[in-house]
């Protein structure tokens, strides 16, 4: 019964950890996205114009824009996930009424494919299916923890908050920054910007963190060429 209780407390907490790094995800892809769409649009201007002014306005609107597009698409991308999720259960609710006996081998063919034998198998299922069915059922066949669906709203305000905290970086910089220093203070907060959305997002999914980095910050360095090329061609 202690090894039953671990196992589902153990799962409880992965269900939660998952939420929240969906959460994260969101975040580190919105301050990705913030930073990039700030600077390109602060140097497309910058390249018409040297009012400061309207180099500020236009950064301050792609920003905010940004900030809430971003949050409104994982909030309908996550939203349309746990609607699946959702859908699962209850198909999944209905099967357990109209084809036990299909749902009872689904569940034995499971731990038969991870060694355990024939027998050993139906006992398994036979316990697992008399005391919680649709928990069993969503868990071996979904990897699904009944009750436990992605938060369409973390998401969406780790996404907003991140997207406008990463815009801000190349904003502050292009204003607060002497005139005659300015493309060079923007580009530097850029690639520290984009670094560290780099890092993190190597991190988060156990990759190589220094290919991220890299990739990242050259990506930023393209996205100010050919926007700033943008701007001196129109």
């Amino acid at each position: 019964m202690d090894i039953k209780l671990k196992k589902e407390h153990v799962k409880k907490e992965q269900a939660t950890m998952d939420e929240r790094l969906n959460a994260i995800r969101a975040g580190v892809l919105g301050s990705n996205d913030g930073i990039l769409t700030v600077v390109g649009v602060l140097f497309s201007v910058a390249a018409a114009t040297t009012n400061n002014f309207a180099i500020f306005i236009a950064g301050l609107a792609d920003l905010m824009a940004c900030a809430l597009s971003m949050a409104s698409g994982e909030y309908a991308s996550v939203s349309s996930q746990s609607d699946s999720e959702k859908v699962v259960v209850e198909q999944e609710r209905e099967l357990l009424k109209t084809d036990f006996a299909g749902q009872h081998q689904s569940v034995e063919n499971f731990y038969v494919d991870r060694g355990v034998t024939r027998t050993t198998a139906q006992s398994i299922a036979d316990e697992l299916l008399s005391k919680k069915p649709l928990e069993t059922m969503l868990s071996t066949k979904y990897d699904i923890t009944l009750g436990h669906y992605m938060n369409p709203w973390s998401a969406a305000w780790a996404s907003l908050f991140s997207a406008a905290i990463g815009g801000v970086f190349p904003l502050a910089a292009l204003i607060l920054s002497p005139v005659r220093y300015q493309f060079i203070a923007t580009i530097a907060a850029t690639v520290v910007a984009v670094g560290l959305t780099g890092l993190l997002s190597a991190k988060l999914s156990n990759g190589l963190v220094k290919r991220a980095m890299i990739r990242n910050i050259i990506i930023g360095l393209l996205t100010i060429a050919i926007h700033y090329g943008i701007g001196k061609l129109f």
